[in-house]
């Protein structure tokens, strides 16, 4: 499916220009419709997230229109919402074939993203992470990241219209980072069914560190698109032992699209869930670690 509307939050004015850079590259090249929003609590004017807007669109030639059927050229439009971030933005993404969030700025701010990570768990649609330096190409040779799971499928599939046009595709997989599921030579030859021809690369960790590796093989294919699955393990467990997901975040330079399975009826203990329990249930809300023996400490989402 082509891609015909993309979602932009605009939280802040730091690095925006960036993901705005980003978010109308990609526009162009599909001649989609980049609806730009900024959500905020009160129905105050937010001149600097108007002036940046605006100062964008004269600079790049943006046409400024609301959304049509059939459009011959990409169009954009800016639009102030009132409400909660976390729940207004991951509802707008619903109806987005693809939702534009700038890189964390820090190491730090993985953790403390909540639109980022508000928008993956709880949309159900992919996401591109815009890297601080906006790119001059995206999409034109494109590395997978594989270790066939729920998660890396999902990604797959939201990368399809990407890799039928993309003027090269590797499969990068490494035995340090496959989970149970479908190989990387399994997942070529269905890419091969669908008209796509994949190199296949595998990676080794760098000090172990199985994302290093991951960036540093796409660094090495030229990649403009690293497509992946996100946090195939909780993200509380990689908040604190790490994680391929958290380290792409903490350093990618290149546009990340990331994506997760999303099941039909997910269990209670999900994240979404816990989101949710905490947002109208504050007085219940439980600790995220809880203190079971001397030295040994467990989420209590975990499974006994």
């Amino acid at each position: 499916m082509a891609i015909r509307k993309l979602l932009l939050p605009l939280i802040s004015t730091s690095a925006g220009e960036a993901a705005l850079s980003t978010a109308w590259t990609v526009a162009q090249l599909w001649n989609a419709h980049m609806a730009v929003l900024h959500v905020q609590m009160d129905l105050a004017p937010a001149p600097a997230m108007s002036a940046m807007f605006q100062r964008f669109t004269v600079e790049h030639r943006v046409r400024v229109a609301e959304a049509t059927t059939g459009a011959e050229s990409a169009t954009a439009s800016f639009l102030i919402s009132t409400g909660r971030k976390l729940d207004i933005l991951p509802q707008q993404a619903r109806l987005a074939d693809l939702t534009v969030v700038r890189h964390p700025a820090t190491p730090e701010e993985v953790s403390s993203s909540d639109v980022l990570h508000a928008v993956l768990f709880d949309s159900g649609r992919p996401l591109l992470i815009a890297p601080q330096v906006a790119p001059t190409t995206v999409g034109r040779r494109i590395c997978l990241g594989w270790n066939g799971s729920a998660e890396s499928a999902a990604a797959v599939e939201a990368a399809m219209p990407w890799l039928e046009r993309a003027e090269a595709v590797c499969i990068l997989w490494s035995e340090e980072y496959q989970r149970h599921g479908p190989q990387a030579p399994e997942l070529r030859a269905y890419l091969a069914m669908h008209g796509v021809s994949a190199d296949l690369r595998m990676f080794k960790p760098i000090d172990n560190i199985v994302g290093a590796g991951l960036l540093a093989a796409a660094k090495e294919f030229n990649c403009d698109l690293l497509a992946m699955g996100a946090y195939a393990h909780s993200r509380l467990r990689q908040q604190i032992l790490g994680g391929v997901t958290r380290h792409i975040l903490e350093h990618a330079t290149l546009p990340v699209m990331m994506h997760r399975y999303a099941a039909s009826h997910p269990p209670c203990h999900s994240e979404v869930c816990v989101r949710r329990r905490q947002l109208h249930h504050p007085a219940y809300t439980k600790p995220e670690l809880l203190a079971v023996a001397p030295n040994e400490a467990r989420s209590w989402t975990s499974p006994n």
